[in-house]
């Protein structure tokens, strides 16, 4: 199973067989609403705190997923799930709703990829035949905690980027119709000393490139093997560092083939500045936009490199620099996986 030192190959291939996304009215007014399974025209999803409606989008993608498949909840063995806000509360309190047993993760917006590889971990290894696997995570929670509050209505700079209110789930199975996992490369924390949390594209870049480099290398594939690498978050500027980087190593990455959750859910008008962010952006927008595309077998591999940045209000408020990390994880479909 493991190919050098980071990559797990999965024999058993297991299997996405159903997914569910939920977004909030900005994702509702973005580029991908159709591929969206749940949208709200309220922020506050009728609850008290914006945190409490993060809680019920977690829920509501998890329950879909279920009601999508034809197996019932009792069947689900783990709930793999976590988010940025204190404590991964949201999600934990999800679990609690959903009644099944749970691990709490936390790797920023790269826990979308780390959730997949060990759901699908568990069960290649045979420690599980069904696990539901997702993340969430709420614009004006985020910027509470993070940040400034909305209603201080801070000015940004054009590297800042817009959190993504919404969760993604996917429902992984040991067998089953549906695209297959079939590797997975775990980063590593990489610290390139930024300290500026409002440039978390250009902090994050450093860590994507380096675990597509070990992913190809400890696969042993060209970046052709793939229809697209697609990365988590990291915006107009991540991605154009990511690049620079690529090509400096001499990974053929091209334009075409490197797509970012981050650019890919909001329209070009709507005001995030650099791109997307969050823990649900790269969830949504995988569960959702690029896994119906494989479903309508326009996309047969993608390389999906979800990325995260590491800070906290603890580390910043204490001057320390930016640690961040990138999982990669395979996804295929058709009759040459490998």
């Amino acid at each position: 199973m493991l190919a050098g030192h980071r990559t797990w190959i999965f024999e058993n291939k297991p299997v996405i067989i159903s997914t569910g996304t939920v977004g909030g009215p900005f994702e509702a007014n973005g580029n991908i609403p159709n591929d969206i399974d749940i949208l709200h025209d309220d922020m506050w999803l009728k609850q008290e705190t914006f945190e409490k409606a993060q809680r019920i989008m977690m829920e509501e993608a998890s329950q879909f997923a279920i009601k999508n498949s034809l197996i019932e909840k009792e069947q689900v063995q783990f709930f793999i799930s976590g988010d940025l806000i204190n404590q991964i509360t949201p999600t934990s309190f999800a679990a609690k709703t959903l009644d099944m047993p749970y691990f709490g993760l936390f790797s920023a917006c790269a826990t979308t990829t780390e959730s997949l590889a060990l759901a699908a971990y568990l069960i290649n290894s045979g420690g599980a035949e069904y696990i539901l696997s997702g993340t969430s995570s709420h614009n004006a929670a985020t910027e509470k905690q993070f940040r400034y509050p909305t209603e201080y209505g801070g000015q940004k700079p054009p590297t800042a980027q817009w959190t993504v209110t919404g969760a993604g789930c996917a429902l992984v199975a040991k067998e089953g119709d549906g695209p297959r996992i079939t590797s997975a490369t775990i980063g590593k924390v990489i610290d390139m000393g930024m300290t500026d949390p409002f440039n978390m594209g250009g902090a994050m870049a450093p860590a994507a490139v380096d675990t597509i480099e070990t992913h190809l290398r400890e696969r042993n594939v060209d970046p052709s093997y793939y229809d697209l690498i697609i990365t988590g978050d990291l915006g107009h500027v991540g991605r154009e560092v990511s690049l620079d980087l690529l090509q400096k190593k001499n990974i053929a990455v091209t334009e075409e083939n490197y797509k970012d959750c981050g650019l890919t859910i909001y329209r070009e008008d709507q005001p995030v500045l650099s791109g997307a962010s969050g823990a649900a952006c790269s969830s949504v927008v995988l569960y959702g936009h690029f896994l119906n595309l494989m479903k309508q077998k326009e996309l047969n591999r993608i390389l999906v490199v979800a990325t995260g940045s590491l800070h906290s209000p603890l580390s910043v408020q204490q001057n320390d620099s930016i640690p961040c990390i990138a999982h990669a994880v395979s996804i295929e479909s058709g009759s040459d996986i490998q």
